[in-house]
């Protein structure tokens, strides 16, 4: 028993440390799921202990006090916080819940949305026009930000009187979430480092410190957007369900997620909407970290109220966390295969997002000594789909004193050589074309699905024929054997012949692919298939110039520069000699204004259903039209599927046709 009550005092003290750096000073020390693991313990000892629970329990209130520097706000309604959930059981015990409370079996409509990371906010409109905006706060009292929330050019200064439906009320408050794209936050954290101040470590701290600016012109200045998702008081107006309420907001000028609300009639479907937003999470061009589930009649949520910090009818639906705490255990350099260095740490391992992660990208020096990371500190590590996990930041609170301060070699840890570092550039790099490291890097480039796509060969297998000397670079793999691959170990005979197949069978391949597999730098799949769909030979290709090449969309000098620079170093020229003397051959499409889709292109944004986003690439192009990465006014088509990014808004201001997939599959059906 007293063990539980100090457990109880500590963790309301640690919570509450948290909930002011968190709220009050925009700097959170720890991920989100770090916090949810605290918060839910302490819940469960106030279950356990109900005599304990006192009114200033982080339990029983939201967030904390608002800073002295903005003049207090008190909203109507307070702003409450939502229960979380985390497993699919969690969601059922919530529809229990309602459908006891309720005391009915029958069946309960839900409105399903993406969960924002952003910064709580409420804009109060009177006649239609904003008169006041504030922070969540308290949840009872938040702060005044109405001239910074002016700035923002997504929230109406005055509403607009819609020719269809009702016009706006007297009074509306209205909630929402401010927030930062992710493509805005990346800009926004390279203009910080260029004048030396510290990066934001996520967009939701981005966009938090941007909205509590004492300066609107400094907030003016900040990426920020608002989605709008819930009211508190109105007068003048009522509305039968929250999603008729959200429509009728955006039909007064309000932005709302309108592509991803969703109506769902039954349990399962809100259960598979849930893992759906969860599997396309990456592709939203701004953070989400859950689903909110509501009861979609407003009655019902009347009927079913509100517990101290949070309302009966909702429940936020937490994804898996894509942040983590742990520890590094040491710091060792990586030579990729163009001889860049890149330090990497070692991790005590943690799973995320359901994979289990080891180590974690320090990208270069720089971020080393910008992040203050050393060996044996704990840090936040984050990984985001298939992007390689990296350090956010340190605990520096956790430190002991033990750690080491970690330093690039000024040799190359593989093979010796001095390391050099290009004016512009963070990065060093060995200089040997020689390194074992770069060699071994560049064949598995080489040999991989994008590229020349040898199966079979898997980095062990590289690795031993390095060792061994039976291979030094790509053209060698066609000079194998069957009697030379069974000196290997783990090969036998059967699997020698698999893989002297597969070898063969690479032989043949297009232009886009032997492009891709030279690994020349900034050329990536898509690169390749634009030069490949301008140049009929690999030949053509080395003799094209800087114009050239800069002549075609897309291609930008960093790529010119690097692909007239390949061609002009004599050792890549001979490795392309020896690859053409092994029989290698690259076929290219027809060039021909046949093809059906000839002249067209198209920019893709969002998930398709129908098919994967590679497959749509090799149909267009397979009928003569190609696909572009960026929009334009060339751009034919904008395919919009859902989740889509900010291409879609930029197609709109450039008048570009946006089709939906249906739209898009009948036209390929059609020619």
């Amino acid at each position: 028993m007293r063990d539980d009550l100090d457990e109880i005092k500590r963790l309301r003290e640690t919570i509450e440390y948290h909930n002011n750096r968190y709220y009050a000073l925009d700097d959170p020390e720890i991920p989100d799921a770090e916090y949810d693991r605290l918060f839910q313990r302490l819940l469960s000892l106030e279950k356990m202990h109900p005599e304990s629970v006192t009114t200033d329990s982080p339990t029983q209130r939201v967030g904390t006090k608002p800073q002295a520097a903005f003049s207090e706000v008190p909203h109507r309604q307070p702003m409450l916080s939502l229960e979380n959930g985390f497993t699919d059981q969690d969601i059922m015990d919530f529809a229990g819940r309602i459908a006891r409370y309720l005391g009915t079996q029958g069946k309960v409509e839900y409105m399903v949305e993406p969960k924002f990371d952003g910064l709580a906010v409420e804009l109060v409109y009177e006649n239609g026009e904003m008169v006041m905006a504030s922070t969540r706060g308290d949840g009872f009292t938040g702060e005044n930000v109405t001239a910074n929330i002016k700035t923002i050019l997504s929230v109406p200064l005055r509403l607009g009187k819609p020719k269809e439906g009702p016009s706006y009320p007297d009074l509306l408050e209205v909630r929402g979430e401010v927030y930062i794209e992710k493509k805005d936050f990346e800009g926004l954290n390279k203009g910080r480092t260029m004048q030396n101040l510290p990066p934001f470590a996520n967009p939701r701290n981005a966009a938090a410190g941007s909205l509590r600016q004492l300066d609107p012109r400094v907030t003016a200045k900040r990426p920020l957007n608002m989605f709008c998702y819930g009211t508190g008081e109105i007068r003048g107006i009522e509305f039968e369900t929250h999603h008729q309420m959200l429509i009728t907001l955006q039909q007064w000028g309000l932005r709302i997620n309108r592509p991803h609300l969703k109506i769902c009639e039954s349990l399962t479907e809100v259960i598979g909407y849930c893992r759906h937003l969860e599997e396309i999470r990456d592709r939203f061009p701004y953070e989400i970290d859950g689903a909110v589930i509501k009861v979609n009649r407003l009655d019902l949520q009347k009927k079913l109220g509100k517990k101290s910090r949070s309302p009966r009818w909702a429940l936020a639906y937490k994804f898996s966390p894509t942040q983590e705490i742990t520890k590094i255990e040491k710091i060792d350099v990586q030579v990729g295969r163009t001889g860049a260095l890149t330090p990497v740490a070692h991790l005590e391992p943690v799973e995320i997002a359901g994979v289990l992660v080891k180590r974690a990208t320090l990208h270069n020096q720089e971020e080393i000594r910008k992040k203050d990371v050393r060996e044996g500190d704990t840090v936040i590590v984050q990984r985001a789909g298939d992007v390689i996990p990296e350090v956010v930041s340190v605990i520096t609170p956790r430190r002991t004193g033990l750690e080491k301060v970690f330093s690039m070699p000024d040799r190359c840890p593989v093979c010796g050589t001095q390391v050099l570092k290009k004016q512009g550039e963070a990065v060093l790099r060995c200089p040997n074309k020689n390194c074992p490291a770069q060699i071994r890097a560049s064949l598995k480039h080489f040999v991989s699905k994008g590229a020349m796509n040898i199966d079979g060969l898997g980095e062990k297998i590289i690795a031993q024929l390095i060792e061994k000397g039976l291979v030094n670079e790509p053209a060698d793999l066609y000079d194998l054997t069957g009697k030379k691959l069974l000196q290997l170990e783990k090969i036998a005979e059967k699997s020698a012949a698999n893989l002297l197949l597969a070898i063969q069978k690479s032989k043949t391949t297009t232009l886009a692919k032997f492009i891709y597999a030279l690994g020349i730098r900034h050329v990536g799949e898509h690169t390749a298939i634009t030069l490949a769909e301008n140049f009929d030979t690999i030949a053509a290709l080395g003799n094209a110039t800087e114009k050239d090449l800069l002549s075609i969309n897309e291609i930008g000098p960093q790529i010119a520069e690097s692909i007239v620079s390949y061609f002009a170093d004599e050792n890549n020229l001979e490795h392309l000699k020896k690859l053409a003397s092994r029989g290698i051959e690259q076929e290219t499409r027809p060039r021909t204004s046949n093809l059906p889709l000839q002249g067209t292109t198209f920019v893709l944004t969002g998930a398709l259903e129908s098919m994967t986003r590679a497959r749509a690439k090799d149909i267009i192009t397979a009928k003569g039209g190609s696909v572009a990465s960026s929009v334009s006014r060339k751009t034919t088509y904008l395919v919009s599927g859902s989740a889509p990014g900010s291409k879609k808004k930029t197609a709109s201001e450039l008048g570009v046709s946006i089709i939906e997939e249906a739209e898009f599959l009948r036209i390929l059906e059609e020619t």
